[in-house]
């Protein structure tokens, strides 16, 4: 079970970048201390990345707040256009010897009749995670042949393999239809799989690692991580009817289990966390991130408004699954 421990952080909307929305957070250890990046939003709703760092100690501190963006929207005309979104931070060694960290983010247009289309770039920090530059201004994965509508929110693995190559794993979010419901056009979307060799080009099979049923209709960012010899995922689920305000249609936790990271088994009832009865996370809980820190598992995840309400942390002792 995990243990909720509170809101963290919401953009006091002081920053011409960051008026709303602390969306998406990953949690990225440094050191002394705790970064957490996220996506937040400008007055034009153009979504920029930026950070805040906590106590390592006590994450309920914030003890800096970032006061520019790390990546905000590309050029006019490019898949980016309308803003960037972190989704999965990695620390890769250079051929010259200095840590790079790769971003792996969604970078959003407007649509007009889908109200916007999502693809997943690649940014590259050399200064510690301050800025981020783009690697290439188009994106690494788009619509395709297996994911009709777009493709976004992917978490990134890398892996060893027996003979010294890496082996980089992706399940990533594919929007297959829009369907328009009560009005407004509402996309549907589950999880699929990818994996590269360099991780920048990436071969898809359209494999489904987490699917629709008789409830489901779309999935938020997924975070997987190993935990022996079993990989685990963590996302949010929702109903495609009145998820915006029905609770009992709303995002929600899930959870699944797999051995080889491609056939999964869900297991929701296991998920170990609900919404509250009131508050900041009791009309969704969504977009979460896990990651190990000081002996314990750490979920970060945003509440209420798709972000707008902030995010927050539950943490869950490392043997309780």
């Amino acid at each position: 079970m995990w243990t909720k421990k509170g809101l963290i952080y919401k953009p006091d909307g002081s920053k011409p970048f960051s008026r709303t929305h602390a969306q998406v957070p990953f949690g990225f250890p440094m050191g002394d201390k705790l970064r957490v990046y996220f996506s937040t939003r400008d007055e034009t709703i153009s979504s920029a990345t930026s950070f805040v760092e906590l106590d390592p100690n006590d994450l309920s501190n914030v003890t800096y707040i970032h006061d520019k963006p790390c990546l905000t929207k590309g050029a006019v005309g490019m898949f980016d256009e309308s803003g960037a979104m972190p989704s999965w931070f990695m620390t890769v060694p250079s051929a010259d010897g200095v840590d790079e960290i790769w971003l792996y983010y969604t970078g959003w247009n407007k649509s007009e009749t889908a109200s916007y289309r999502l693809g997943i770039g690649l940014a590259i920090s050399r200064d510690g995670g301050l800025t981020f530059e783009r690697s290439y201004t188009g994106p690494l994965l788009d619509r395709s042949i297996y994911d009709q509508v777009w493709v976004a929110q992917p978490c990134v693995i890398r892996e060893e393999n027996a003979d010294g190559t890496a082996r980089w794993r992706m399940w990533y979010l594919s929007c297959t239809k829009i369907e328009v419901i009560h009005g407004h056009p509402e996309p549907f979307y589950d999880v699929k799989y990818a994996e590269s060799n360099d991780g920048i080009t990436w071969v898809r099979t359209g494999q489904v690692c987490i699917g629709y049923d008789e409830f489901t209709d779309a999935i938020g960012r997924p975070t997987v991580y190993k935990d022996g010899d079993l990989y685990k995922m963590y996302f949010s689920y929702r109903n495609a009817t009145n998820y915006r305000t029905d609770v009992q249609r709303s995002y929600r936790i899930g959870y699944a289990e797999s051995i080889d990271g491609l056939t999964w088994t869900r297991k929701d009832k296991l998920a170990g966390i609900e919404r509250s009865a009131d508050g900041w996370d009791s009309m969704m809980m969504d977009y979460c991130h896990i990651f190990p820190h000081n002996n314990e598992w750490v979920m970060f995840y945003n509440g209420n408004g798709f972000g707008a309400s902030g995010f927050g942390y539950a943490t869950q002792a490392m043997e309780d699954k």
